[in-house]
């Protein structure tokens, strides 16, 4: 990170010369050099504070000879006498030989008489001189050093995950040797070539996401050495009662405070939060004379295969109670998916709350508690969902990581209901107007689809197909399922007399959809084109379908509900 106005060297060796100890008062020309050392003169003539060798040279230079100098024993009389300077002593990094007068605050540039002259004729601009009046004793000032401890407190942070998780890709990478070995011991020595892609991968792998690591490391560190070096400043500058530089320093701060180079590291450092294990070929295991890869890498953090058996229907095999003490009224589970391969992450609309579910002993492990119903969730990465919130227009992206908790916040203009995460895209089923809105990560909306052929009274949920060409929306008012196009085109529609009140919805690996039915207790099968489909589940009279996820690993399949018991199914 550069700071306006010094070279980074400078800024480095400034904080590094005073980490070791903080002085009252630093030498003021060694200062403007980025060398901070304590004072133990004052040149009342110059009006500034010398260090040891400054006030030596004071006496022994014929110009300066002369002036009147004070030693570090007279100090406490020298804040009684001493002046507010107003005037502006660093030099233009264009005009060399000018000193700095102005500040543009349209375009947040410095600049002496010629660079406001030749390139802001047509701003307002502020005369330091004299906007710096009383700038010291100002709400400006605290304003800055409060905010920049605060940005210090937040890189610092950041930096401290960033390590965290350079250690967790070190743990995943020696579980991928450790499966790629035990697996390698089970086939014979024709396969030691691809062993060795295999391993290669793994170690492409962990390079590249300690490569981001270090990126966002070094970051961090770039922001935390300038935030040190401003408020060193700062603090300096004010000490030294310089009001012009301080009104420079307080302006660069507030365009550091203002930068955006925290938020780009925090978004690389999650991209690197992924769990990738190995997958073994099961191929392999039976067919070891044929030409194959050895297994594959595979990131978990993304949606995962969905194989559902061929069978006519599903077997449901039990029901996991999700209820918790805090509980204040039954669950309605409006959104589930599958989490970390081994946890399922619910939304329980009516208790407000997220709750993390192990899989392998059926117990809610930890929740949250939220200040609005969440609605629906979709997994973006192997420890990272985006839950959304229709009542007060946000989506929270949270994370497992460490505990749940929350990332950020994006803020829409309209309710959101329906979520889906594919190619890196979030797609949010809304209203009013009923329609899509396709998001990048950071919440940045990337399309609007107005839904005009929906009511405006529909409780949307959406599934995307895998290539992202065409979105899947349950009518609940109409009771059918509808395809659309990204330009917002009905391209089919699928009915049925037991489709009622469709809700949450799965896309297979086939290209067809699960569907769960609020009002009947129905499970459907429906093709991909939707022309075709049939019942997998009838439930019982009160089975109230809303949300459905699926796990590879474990071969089931989840649906939430209107009460206590989340819904689980064999798939083989």
């Amino acid at each position: 990170m550069a700071v306006s106005g010094r070279k980074q060297s400078d800024l480095q060796g400034s904080v590094a010369a005073g980490s070791a100890e903080d002085f009252d008062h630093c030498c003021e020309p060694c200062l403007t050099t980025g060398q901070r050392i304590e004072a133990h003169g004052f040149c009342v003539t110059c009006q500034e504070y010398l260090c040891k060798t400054c006030h030596d040279v004071h006496r022994k230079t014929k110009v300066l000879r002369n002036h009147q100098l004070l030693q570090r024993y007279d100090f406490d009389t020298i804040q009684t006498t001493r002046k507010s300077n107003n005037e502006c002593t660093e030099m233009c990094q264009v005009h060399k030989k000018e000193i700095i007068k102005f500040y543009c605050p349209s375009h947040h540039a410095f600049g002496c008489t010629d660079c406001i002259t030749s390139g802001h004729r047509t701003c307002k601009v502020d005369y330091i001189p004299e906007k710096c009046v009383g700038v010291a004793d100002g709400k400006e000032f605290d304003d800055v050093k409060q905010k920049l401890g605060e940005k210090l407190n937040e890189a610092s942070e950041i930096s401290k995950k960033a390590k965290r998780s350079r250690g967790n890709i070190n743990d995943y990478n020696k579980e991928i040797i450790k499966a790629i070995t035990e697996f390698r011991k089970e086939i014979n020595v024709r396969l030691d070539l691809m062993q060795k892609d295999a391993l290669k991968n793994a170690d492409d792998i962990k390079s590249n996401n300690n490569k981001i690591i270090q990126v966002v490391l070094d970051r961090c560190e770039n922001m935390i050495s300038g935030i040190k070096c401003l408020q060193s400043s700062l603090h300096a500058s004010k000490s030294n009662h310089h009001d012009g530089q301080l009104y420079i320093d307080i302006k660069r701060a507030e365009s550091t405070l203002k930068s955006d180079e925290l938020n780009d590291a925090q978004v690389t450092l999650m991209d690197t939060n992924m769990h990738y294990s190995f997958q073994r070929n099961s191929d392999l295991e039976t067919l070891l004379s044929k030409t194959m890869v050895f297994g594959e890498i595979v990131n978990q953090s993304r949606h995962e295969s969905t194989k559902v058996t061929k069978a006519d229907r599903l077997i449901g095999i039990l029901d996991v109670n999700v209820k918790t003490s805090s509980n204040e009224a039954n669950c309605e589970i409006t959104g589930c998916a599958v989490i970390n391969t081994n946890k399922l992450v619910l939304a329980d609309r009516i208790n407000k709350k997220i709750k993390l579910i192990s899989i392998d002993n059926r117990l809610v492990q930890e929740e949250i508690s939220l200040d609005s119903g969440p609605w629906d969730i979709a997994v973006m990465s192997q420890d990272q969902f985006a839950v959304t919130m229709p009542f007060i227009k946000e989506i929270f992206v949270m994370t497992t990581h460490d505990k749940l908790s929350h990332v950020r916040r994006i803020k829409l203009d309209r309710h959101c209901y329906g979520i889906d995460f594919n190619h890196d895209c979030l797609y949010v089923a809304c209203l009013p107007p009923p329609s899509v809105i396709v998001l990048n990560t950071q919440g940045d909306i990337l399309n609007n689809i107005i839904l005009s052929f929906l009511s405006p009274r529909y409780t949307p949920y959406i599934a995307v197909r895998k290539d992202s060409e065409i979105l899947y929306i349950s009518d609940n008012c109409n009771d059918n399922i509808t395809s659309v196009s990204l330009q917002g085109k009905v391209t089919a529609t699928y009915k049925h007399t037991d489709l009622s009140r469709p809700r949450g919805m799965l896309v297979l690996d086939d290209g067809s959809l699960l569907v769960c039915c609020y009002k009947n207790g129905t499970i459907h099968k429906v093709k991909g084109d939707l022309k075709h489909g049939k019942i997998m589940y009838k439930g019982e009279d009160g089975d109230l379908l809303q949300s459905i996820c699926h796990s590879s690993r474990y071969a089931k399949i989840y649906v939430g509900c209107v009460g206590d018991q989340l819904k689980v199914f064999n798939t083989q």
